[in-house]
């Protein structure tokens, strides 16, 4: 997958991701073995001491892992990942970058930082996926 049509396929296949997409997630950039997403911070992502609960930031950092491990147009599921939460977040935007550190025809890494509006790092998430041998059934327009 080369062009930009071919990433713009991919981030319409994960818009159909509905957990991260109702979860008010946007996935807005894909390259090969990269992405990123944004998220709002809204009353709905807060945990009972007021600030984002760890499901949210782990969902948003997983949206990103899967869209990376995925853009070359084959199927990748996770087998293994960790998350460090090193700063809590309680209002603004959070935004997911993943970045692919290694790549063989079945195993590929990331990290993924998860940073607020000032730029900080709210987590550090890592994942390492299984590249099956399917391709990824993306939907017509």
């Amino acid at each position: 997958m080369k062009t930009q049509q071919n990433m713009d396929d991919i981030k319409r296949y994960f818009s159909q991701e509905c957990f991260a997409s109702n979860s008010g997630m946007n996935l807005t950039f894909v390259s090969k073995g990269y992405a990123k997403a944004e998220m709002e911070i809204e009353k709905r992502h807060l945990n009972i001491l007021g600030t984002v609960h760890g499901g949210a930031i782990f969902t948003l950092a997983d949206m990103v892992f899967a869209a990376a491990s995925n853009s070359y147009g084959t199927v990748a599921v996770a087998i293994n990942v960790d998350i460090a939460y090193v700063k809590a977040a309680m209002k603004g935007t959070l935004y997911a970058e993943a970045k692919e550190t290694s790549i063989n025809p079945k195993i590929s890494t990331y990290v993924v930082n998860v940073t607020d509006d000032d730029g900080d790092i709210v987590a550090i998430f890592n994942g390492m996926a299984y590249r099956k041998k399917n391709k990824l059934e993306i939907p017509e327009e």
